[in-house]
């Protein structure tokens, strides 16, 4: 099931337009630059043909941007800290950003992005880089709501359908473990956490998230910690989650 960091990075793009609110903010970002005509091109091309060049050069470079920073991610994933990625996906991303551009320029005007429009492309580029890091963070608290069984379950055989243990990302993939067994799911680990429902948890790791009723142990490992599950599987606490993890009572403080 491992996959290329481009592979990855198709699927996070893939991921991203098929949301409806990405969708409806790309046609307004269209819209409005067919409208204002930014770059001169309110000037130099009539509203038509203006129209058909934003809707292609928004969402091609959208894309673009995109794949750039995860495949940025996808490669640099596992780096003892998240710095190197997030300094590197947004020159990945305004390189990328940039040839895009100018090759949409060069075969509709015939001539390439023109030097004084490059610190906007850069700018949008880096803009990208942000949104798609945003995308990707996610909350590390799930909160108490109601009785009502966890979504997640739903993705889930009948026979797995347990008490929710723990989630870890495997991959692209999500291995999600109840009280009756372990199940991949092709989801994002912040998705399925947002599935959980009523069930108390936190995202202990990056790549981990843990029922609190579920942690039967929790122990300092250096300025990280190791937590002891129920079904006696021991998962990494990050040092950036040991403050969640005193505030709820797992870890002392």
């Amino acid at each position: 099931m491992t996959q290329s960091p481009m592979q990855h990075a198709l699927r996070e793009v893939r991921e991203i337009f098929s949301r409806p609110i990405a969708q409806m903010i790309l046609c307004a970002v269209v819209l409005l630059l067919a409208v204002s005509g930014p770059f001169g091109t309110l000037d130099a091309i009539p509203f038509g043909p203006r129209l058909a060049y934003w809707a292609i050069t928004v969402p091609l470079t959208f894309a673009v941007g995109v794949i750039a920073s995860a495949f940025i991610f996808a490669l640099l994933r596992g780096q003892n800290s998240p710095w190197p990625a997030r300094v590197a996906a947004p020159f990945a991303t305004a390189i990328m950003v940039v040839l895009t551009v100018s090759m949409i320029n060069w075969l509709a005007f015939g001539v390439p992005l023109q030097p004084m429009h490059m610190g906007p492309v850069v700018l949008t580029a880096a803009v990208i880089a942000f949104l798609f890091q945003h995308i990707s963070s996610q909350p590390t608290h799930v909160q108490i709501n109601t009785s009502e069984p966890p979504t997640i379950l739903q993705r889930l055989d009948l026979h797995k359908r347990g008490e929710l243990i723990s989630m870890s990302v495997q991959d692209h993939y999500v291995e999600v473990t109840t009280t009756k067994g372990a199940s991949l799911i092709l989801m994002r680990l912040g998705d399925a956490m947002r599935e959980t429902g009523d069930v108390e948890g936190l995202q202990i790791h990056r790549s981990h998230w843990a029922a609190t009723q579920h942690i039967v142990k929790a122990e300092r490992n250096g300025d990280k910690a190791l937590l002891t599950l129920s079904d006696a599987r021991v998962l990494p606490a990050s040092r950036s989650r040991i403050k969640d993890l005193k505030d709820a009572g797992i870890l002392p403080l």
